[in-house]
């Protein structure tokens, strides 16, 4: 069969590369593991937005009314990272404020870029409410206790 052939054959069957690498970009999947919901996004997305427009709330309880609307001032948004950490934005300095006791692997959602496959799990046990995450732990926090 001719290259010729190939090529028009490959044209009939959306998908099928012969020999070659798939051209399609891939897209970043954000797994959120307590919903079994799969999202994908553009590289570069803002994990809360992307988890808002899928119909996922980050929040937890009453910070459903009381939050800040994504803008990183009230460390609500909290998501533990289960898989793909190496695949989003490092730790911003509002992050490490507020998460300043909280694993490596809590982020907020508001603060975070993926920029490819992540497994989150979101509201997580020890997310928010307590520690450096409510106002009275960031002071503390920059201040030094």
């Amino acid at each position: 069969m001719s290259a010729l052939n190939i090529g028009r054959r490959n044209r009939l069957r959306p998908g099928k590369f012969v020999g070659a690498e798939d051209p399609r970009p891939t897209v970043p999947t954000i797994r959120f593991e307590q919903e079994g919901q799969q999202v994908g996004c553009i590289e570069g997305a803002n994990l809360r937005k992307a988890a808002i427009d899928a119909g996922i709330n980050p929040y937890k309880g009453l910070n459903n009314l009381n939050n800040c609307g994504g803008v990183g001032q009230c460390g609500t948004c909290v998501v533990e990272v289960v898989e793909g950490m190496q695949n989003l934005s490092p730790r911003s300095d509002v992050e490490q404020v507020y998460l300043a006791d909280r694993p490596a692997n809590y982020r907020l959602s508001c603060r975070t870029s993926v920029n490819g496959d992540v497994t989150v799990r979101t509201r997580p046990q020890a997310g928010a409410g307590s520690g450096s995450n409510s106002l009275m732990g960031a002071l503390k926090s920059l201040i030094g206790k």
